[in-house]
Parts: C-alpha cells; sequence; structure tokens
C-alpha cells in the first residue's frame, strides 16, 4: 500500500509572483483593519468622567462663625460710652409761670317757681281755733296752714309778714271772715303762731297775694 503526499507547488513565473504579492499585501491590509475593528468592538468608547465633588471656587454663603477674626467682634461690640454727669435741669416753662388763683365758678340762674305778686296791702290779723266746719266744705285744722278773707276765692294763696320781726308765712283761704272792723285776715292758730306769739291775739301785717 502506497502512502499519499502533497506537494508544494512553487510559483515561478513573474506573473505569478506579483499575484502572490498583491495577496499577501491585501492579507496583511484585511488582518490590520479586523485587528482594528475587533478592538473597537471589544472596548467601547467611555463617556468623559463629570467631576461632582463641589467647587472651591463656589462661593458659600457667609455665616457666622465663632473663629472669627477678635478685630471683627470687638468691631461690632458698642463701645462704652462714658455715663452722663447727673445736673439739675432748668425749671419747667409751666412751673415758672405766675400761678393765678382757681376761677370762681359763676353761679347757675336757678329757676324760680314763685308766683308772682297780684295785690298787697295791710291790715290787723287775728286767729281762731274752734273745730267747725269752713266755708268751702273743708274741716277745720286749727294747726294747719290756712286763713279767712272776706272776698278773696277759694284756694288763693297768700303770704303774710310780720313787719315787727320780719317772719312770713303762705296760707291757703278755705273760709270767710274776719267779721271784726279793722282786721282782713283770720288765720288758723298753726299759721299765726309761725308769725307771732299767740299771747297777742292780733297784730298788724303785711300781705300779698300771690297769683
Amino acid at each position: 500500500m502506497t502512502g499519499k503526499h502533497s506537494r508544494t507547488r512553487r510559483i515561478t513565473s513573474p506573473a505569478g509572483l506579483t499575484a502572490s504579492a498583491v495577496l499577501a499585501v491585501a492579507l496583511a491590509v484585511g488582518g490590520t483593519v479586523g485587528a482594528v475593528r475587533l478592538t473597537a468592538e471589544a472596548e467601547p468608547v467611555r463617556p468623559a468622567a463629570i467631576d461632582l465633588s463641589p467647587s472651591t471656587e463656589t462661593s458659600a454663603p457667609e455665616t457666622s462663625s465663632p473663629s472669627a477674626s477678635p478685630s471683627a467682634s470687638a468691631s461690632a461690640a458698642p463701645s462704652p460710652t462714658a455715663s452722663p454727669t447727673p445736673s439739675r435741669t432748668a425749671q419747667a416753662p409751666s412751673r415758672s409761670k405766675q400761678r393765678t388763683a382757681r376761677p370762681t365758678p359763676k353761679p347757675t340762674a336757678k329757676k324760680t317757681t314763685a308766683r308772682p305778686v297780684v295785690d298787697t296791702g295791710s291790715c290787723g290779723a287775728s286767729f281762731y281755733w274752734q273745730g267747725q266746719m269752713t266755708a268751702n266744705g273743708e274741716t277745720f285744722n286749727p294747726e294747719g296752714l290756712t286763713a279767712a278773707h272776706k272776698t278773696l276765692p277759694f284756694d288763693t294763696k297768700v303770704r303774710v309778714t310780720n313787719p315787727a320781726n320780719g317772719k312770713s308765712v303762705t296760707v291757703r283761704i278755705n273760709d270767710r271772715g274776719p267779721f271784726i272792723e279793722g282786721r282782713c285776715l283770720d288765720l288758723a292758730r298753726g299759721a299765726f303762731a309761725e308769725i307771732a306769739s299767740l299771747d297777742l291775739g292780733h297784730i298788724e301785717v303785711r300781705y300779698e297775694v300771690l297769683g
């Protein structure tokens, strides 16, 4: 049994040598390109790294720190000032003015309810005390401020004054009398006692008829 073996063909012609050279160059170029491609695919391009560390140039907000310079703290503190020397001030203008006396309040006019005088005169007056009915139908009160007159209407007010002592009393007419010459008023005992002593019996009086 015979063994097979191969023989290497040798190209000896000039055309064959040129073709072989071109092929070798092509293979070499193609291998280089492929190697480049494989390298590019195997190592993808990484993005540029971003520096996230804080920049030293960024201005931070100014905060007061305890390690401030002594000169700054000294300038911020108010400088002590000398306490003012106590001294007496000038007298206030209001106290230097001459004081005046308190103004006297003006008296206010009082409303008067006094009745006007419609008639005046003088005559003798006496008193009486017997219990009886008066001319206008009232029960006589010896201690009341009433009087009797000959003609004045009932309930007329008459002011009777004793000129000897200046005492006065106002009486209401509710009866008729007196019927003695020279007398025009007969007062109840209580009214007569306001201006004179009962021991006198009768006196001269001045009367004023009030409207």
